[in-house]
């Protein structure tokens, strides 16, 4: 048994050696194209997944409640948190007049007083500006104050240089109270300045700011008024008195929906209007039902 092992192995390798060399090669062949099958085959685990074909119908859309449809809209309505607030009127109107350079060939009215009593005005302008006042054009107030209305002022002015001939200049900028509205402007007539003053108007709501601002420019041009002349009698004594004698009275008035009363100045001619009405003095207030005191004179 120990001789026949050698002698298989040592012809098993002789034949392997003697063999033709085409049948090495078929063998070598039939491995690489075994090799090959299994290199070139895709694995189970390699697969990619196959891909479905995209629907091209939209989505149905989600159905809307009708509590989800109002809190929707409300988000929608509802302001945005990254909104800058709006700016308060209550916080100045920063309205400062320009700021002319030096090389500016007009006249810088915010500082300048060029053509402060240079020359008079001719007697034809002084006439008008002097002019007396018809008691037809003065008013009264219900406290008992007399004035012209503003528009008055600006007729008279247009008549004694004409439209175009004169205007306001703001010397400042606006400034803006708790109640009130203030602001200097300065009159200018002819190319030349003739008066400064400052007007002011009180409001009672942030809504009626810009308003205010217009009515302080009257006033300012009232008060600029009293330099050239115009309705100096309004604030003489002695013509108000003689004024309140001779064309207004004083009443007392009664608001019809709160029965409240109160003493109330008026011209002859005029006649009280809703909500009040005129009461004899001494009735007693709130008319019939009793339950008021009567009025003191």
């Amino acid at each position: 048994m120990t001789t026949a092992i050698p002698r298989r192995a040592g012809a098993s390798l002789a034949a392997f050696i003697l063999a033709p060399p085409c049948r090495t090669a078929e063998r070598r062949a039939s491995r690489l194209d075994q090799h090959r099958a299994l290199t070139s085959g895709t694995r189970t685990w390699q697969q990619a997944p196959a891909i479905q074909p995209q629907s091209r119908t939209p989505p149905p859309a989600p159905t809307l409640t009708a509590a989800s449809a109002v809190k929707a809209a409300q988000h929608n309505l509802s302001p945005s948190t990254d909104v800058v607030p709006l700016r308060s009127l209550t916080d100045g109107l920063a309205d400062p007049p320009p700021i002319l350079s030096e090389n500016e060939k007009q006249v810088d009215w915010t500082r300048s007083y060029h053509g402060l009593s240079a020359t008079p005005f001719t007697p034809e302008q002084a006439a008008i500006l002097q002019q007396e006042l018809s008691y037809e054009d003065v008013e009264i107030k219900p406290d008992g104050i007399i004035y012209l209305p503003e528009i008055k002022y600006r007729r008279i002015l247009n008549k004694a240089f004409r439209p175009g001939g004169w205007g306001l200049a703001p010397r400042g900028e606006t400034i803006v109270t708790g109640k009130v509205v203030t602001r200097e402007y300065a009159l200018v007539c002819g190319g030349r300045l003739i008066s400064i003053a400052r007007g002011e108007q009180q409001y009672f709501d942030p809504d009626g700011i810009p308003t205010a601002t217009e009515g302080c420019k009257s006033n300012a041009l009232m008060r600029c008024c009293k330099d050239l002349g115009i309705a100096s009698e309004l604030w003489d004594p002695r013509y108000i008195r003689k004024f309140l004698k001779q064309e207004a009275k004083e009443c007392v008035v009664e608001h019809q929906m709160t029965k409240k009363r109160r003493k109330h100045w008026m011209r002859k001619d005029d006649e009280i209007k809703y909500p009040f009405k005129e009461v004899p003095a001494g009735s007693p207030a709130g008319g019939s039902g009793g339950g008021g005191g009567f009025v003191k004179r």
